[in-house]
């Protein structure tokens, strides 16, 4: 039997880069499938979601925030009470380089070796559609 700690390699914490991030707790060796335990399925909704007129700023900024941008498709936990510790990885900042890149699957993979401690980020270029609605919600976003 395996315990809870078992092939967890990161926490979330506060970040410099934006709101909450996601940082090592121990060292991450290059290649590492950073989320190797976390196998739910994307959930896929089409995109004009975000358009739907019953839906509150704070649920459009669920989809806005966290969904993977592919075409017309978003895809997300299959709710986002299941929200899970990749989902929090920031990008870089600007002029710095990643320490993660995603896979065809959407596995998140460490670049380089990352050091315990170190903030994990990704280019969502490298999963996700770039994202053309920049509007944020009127109510506020807890953080």
């Amino acid at each position: 039997m395996s315990l809870p700690h078992e092939g967890v390699h990161v926490r979330l914490g506060r970040s410099e880069i934006h709101g909450i991030g996601v940082f090592a707790c121990e060292m991450i060796t290059a290649g590492t499938n950073v989320f190797a335990t976390d196998q739910r399925e994307i959930h896929w909704v089409p995109a004009s979601i975000l358009e739907d007129q019953s839906l509150n700023n704070f649920q459009r900024a669920f989809y806005r925030d966290f969904a993977i941008r592919r075409g017309n498709k978003l895809g997300c936990p299959s709710n986002f009470n299941l929200l899970s510790v990749g989902w929090y990885v920031n990008e870089p900042p600007p002029g710095t380089e990643p320490n993660l890149t995603a896979t065809k699957t959407f596995d998140l993979v460490a670049i380089r070796d990352i050091q315990l401690g170190e903030e994990l980020t990704v280019r969502y270029s490298s999963f996700s559609d770039p994202v053309n609605d920049q509007s944020s919600p009127t109510e506020p976003r807890p953080v």
